[in-house]
């Protein structure tokens, strides 16, 4: 096995590695939405048609501020994920060229 193999097997594995948290981490995000959306239907169902909204609006504000982390988050996986994609081609460009 040469070195530029070795080098595209471990970084395979890597890529591999961070998919699979990728993925364990947006089951985790629909878990919570989907706990959330309920929550939201609940707390509608128990204040129809009361006129003191003031803590919704709270929660809600603090929901979207959630939400905003977790899209940053998401956003920096991506990243991640786009720079081991990065690599292994380039990898894959260096062991094509070497042949």
């Amino acid at each position: 096995m040469s070195d530029n193999e070795r080098s595209e097997a471990i970084a395979f594995r890597e890529l591999s590695t961070l998919v699979r948290h990728l993925g364990d981490e947006l089951a985790s995000f629909r878990r919570r939405a989907q706990v959330a959306e309920s929550r939201l239907k609940a707390m509608e169902a128990a204040t129809a048609g009361t006129p003191n909204t003031e803590g919704i609006v709270e929660r809600v504000a603090e929901l979207e501020a959630e939400n905003q982390v977790l899209r940053n988050r998401l956003d920096a996986a991506r990243g991640r994920a786009r720079h081991m994609l990065e690599r292994v081609r380039f990898l894959r460009q260096q062991q094509e060229g070497g042949k």
